[in-house]
């Protein structure tokens, strides 16, 4: 009998890249995305791509779609006791693990396990350890399609927050940006690919400055 996980879901590149693993792997049954929405902003948090986009991604793929929401000054310890809240109720429907897209960072990967504990459940990482510049390129020969949503301003110039991930980007990225932005250099939104019923549509909107560092493209759905 397969396992029962979900996958805790941002919508971009590594996170889709980690479902596809998942759902190769027949000794998995993916039950739901769960994803972190900033309620006062209606937001993707950290990528902030709009709610109604996360949901009509998680249609085109065919998998159900839980949103927590957060505050936008809300503390860690407030993340934290809403997720486990929303993990302990996956818990009692027999789900026995989480999926997550993370690649290399130890302290992360630490952190998430440690939580997970806290509910009965364990931590699945398909491409941990793997070389990023090969995942990226892997991305691109599936045939997956992202749009870049945020780029942090201290390592990369602004202009290339609504681009598509795709050759031209990684090959415009400065020495020492991870090809996958897995130190947060950037984040994406996957909008077509092999697991997608269809492909989605949207728009590219104006951009905005956050925190004076983060810049971040809107995309509006069409």
């Amino acid at each position: 009998m397969p396992q029962r996980v979900i996958s805790c879901w941002s919508g971009g590149k590594d996170s889709t890249l980690a479902l596809y693993e998942i759902r190769e792997n027949l000794r998995y049954q993916l039950m739901a995305l769960l994803a972190t929405v900033t309620a006062d902003f209606d937001r993707l948090s950290l990528h902030g791509v709009r709610r109604v986009l996360l949901e009509r991604q998680a249609e085109a793929l065919g998998h159900p779609l839980h949103t927590v929401f957060v505050s936008k000054d809300g503390t860690n310890e407030e993340y934290e006791e809403r997720m486990r809240a929303a993990l302990a109720g996956y818990v009692e429907a027999g789900v026995t693990a989480a999926v997550f897209g993370d690649l290399f960072l130890e302290d992360v990967r630490k952190y998430r396990e440690e939580k997970l504990l806290t509910v009965g459940l364990q931590g699945i990482f398909p491409l941990w350890g793997r070389d990023t510049a090969q995942l990226a390129q892997s991305f691109i020969r599936l045939g997956f399609k992202a749009v870049i949503t945020c780029v942090d301003t201290q390592v990369l110039d602004k202009d290339l927050a609504g681009r598509e991930f795709d050759e031209k980007f990684l090959a415009d990225l400065p020495g020492g940006v991870d090809p996958c932005g897995e130190n947060g250099e950037f984040h994406s939104f996957v909008y077509e690919g092999p697991m997608f019923r269809h492909p989605l549509r949207f728009t590219r909107g104006e951009a905005v400055l956050r925190n004076d560092r983060f810049y971040f493209r809107d995309l509006l759905p069409e």
